[in-house]
């Protein structure tokens, strides 16, 4: 039994964009998110600018258990509403390059960073224009 024209369904390259981002920007804030927990990947208190460690309680490292716990939230955000989501991690890549260049190193994953806030702005557009 061949499948008719009307019950093909075509995915354009948008789709498949969308699909691509929203699953890196749903796996990995909660990948790095939990990861401030295990430091498996990185000693995260590192990467906190002291001006940043002033203006919260706590040590760094309590900071980081905090911005562990904002990933995770924010990425499965961005699981279940992907618009909002999309556009509440690009903000808080934004937060991250203000720290990691006020930091006065890192420069290299600040940069790393903007282009992940442009794919996450990029997923924000991508979810607007869905249709359900």
């Amino acid at each position: 039994m061949a499948v008719s024209e009307q019950t093909r369904t075509t995915r354009t390259g948008a789709d498949e964009a969308y699909f691509l981002l929203r699953t890196v920007f749903t796996v990995a804030p909660i990948l790095f998110g939990l990861d401030k927990f295990a430091q498996v990947l990185s000693d995260w208190d590192f990467y906190l600018a002291p001006w940043i460690n002033d203006l919260v309680p706590g040590s760094a490292h309590d900071a980081m258990m905090l911005v562990g716990v904002v990933e995770v939230a924010a990425g499965v955000l961005v699981a279940l509403r992907p618009r909002i989501g999309a556009y509440v991690v690009a903000l808080w890549l934004a937060g991250i390059i203000v720290n990691l260049v006020t930091l006065g190193d890192y420069y290299d994953v600040a940069l790393r960073d903007f282009g992940l806030m442009v794919g996450a702005l990029a997923l924000a557009r991508l979810a607007g224009d869905r249709r359900r």
